[in-house]
């Protein structure tokens, strides 16, 4: 991730729940399915939330394996969230990351612990303090 801080704007107009979302020149949209009222034109929140941190992990680890020369030619991140109403105190994601390339055990072994050092990671598995205006 870049020094710089990251912004998004999130516009909802009449429309439902298609959520407009800007950051850094990009436009993406957030929706609900249509079993909740949505129109199903956009990843849900919680899905942008596991984009965020698989693509996180893929980049991280993608710029490792670079520097190091490591032969690694594919990356898959599986992620998954338990349901709302399991959230508690603690909110529980899995993360399944898989390798293709002529990679050595050692190899793999460290770049899953690399996967850790994205910075989504380190921003999830940390306290989070939201303050709104």
């Amino acid at each position: 991730m870049s020094n710089s801080v990251i912004t998004a704007i999130t516009e909802l107009d009449q429309s439902r729940y298609k959520t407009k979302v800007f950051s850094d020149g990009h436009l993406v949209y957030a929706d609900e399915p249509e079993s909740l009222g949505g129109t199903n034109e956009g990843m849900t929140p919680g899905a942008l939330l596991l984009a965020s941190l698989g693509s996180c992990t893929a980049i991280t680890i993608r710029m490792y394996a670079d520097r190091k020369e490591i032969p690694l030619e594919t990356i898959k991140v599986d992620l998954a969230i338990c349901k709302e109403e399991e959230m508690s105190k603690e909110t529980t994601i899995t993360r399944k990351i898989e390798f293709t390339g002529d990679i050595t055990q050692e190899q793999r072994e460290r770049l899953m612990v690399i996967a850790d050092k994205c910075p989504i990671h380190k921003l999830l598995t940390n306290p989070i303090k939201i303050t709104t205006t």
